[in-house]
């Protein structure tokens, strides 16, 4: 029996760093993204009116459009990194489907992954709009007893993002493998396609979330 880490089994020990099939996954889709995207780059670049050009075009006013909406900021950084979030968690979605691969956002090890980037991203959005001293100030106010409570409150969302992502693809995923278990192969294909657009839901749900908490702080920021 092979070892596991947080129930993801490990493929192989890079000295003392465990490979887990999570790991492998992630890794593959974030590189099938980066190879898509500078295909798209480079076809709008060199060839801007064919059908690549016009589906990068297409993909890029999207995830600008929802970024900018939700944070109420036209703000690139934060456009790149929640539209990452977003390619990421729906590319996962739609390699859950595939027979024997488990989508990397079923293990909870993932999702806190990128919730802690997301943990991370809103003090650093905060601090460039108006500097350390700036930023932290805001959790002082309206009374500086209330830091515990600020601090608390950033911590639950954070994890409240991680099991709300987790629960959600790993029961749609569990559901489906049950069934497939018991029924065959072609009885739940609608619901395998009900767990595809579950999977986009959640991750247009996390870019949303995510650029919310981005852009309240740079608000903050912005605040006299």
């Amino acid at each position: 029996m092979s070892p596991d880490l947080f129930g993801d089994p490990v493929l192989v020990w890079l000295g003392p760093f465990p490979l887990t099939r999570t790991m492998v996954t992630s890794a593959a889709i974030s590189a099938i993204l980066i190879v898509v995207a500078a295909l798209l780059a480079r076809a709008i670049l060199r060839r801007d009116d064919s059908r690549m050009a016009a589906l990068g075009r297409l993909t890029f006013r999207f995830l600008r459009d929802l970024v900018r909406d939700a944070a109420g900021e036209e703000w690139p950084a934060l456009e790149a990194f929640a539209g990452s979030l977003f390619l990421f968690i729906a590319a996962a979605a739609v390699v859950g489907q595939l027979p024997g691969v488990p989508a990397p956002t079923s293990n909870l090890a993932a999702t806190s992954a990128l919730a802690v980037l997301v943990f991370l991203a809103v003090p650093l959005a905060g601090i460039r709009a108006r500097g350390v001293g700036g930023y932290f100030k805001h959790y002082l106010k309206p009374n500086p007893l209330l830091l515990p409570l600020h601090i608390i409150s950033e911590l639950s969302r954070t994890v409240a993002l991680s099991l709300r992502l987790f629960g959600n693809m790993m029961s749609g995923h569990l559901v489906v493998a049950l069934i497939v278990a018991l029924a065959g192969f072609f009885v739940p294909v609608p619901l395998m396609a009900l767990d595809l657009l579950i999977g986009l839901l959640q991750a247009y749900i996390f870019t949303i979330l995510a650029s919310v908490y981005v852009g309240a702080a740079i608000r903050v920021g912005e605040e006299s």
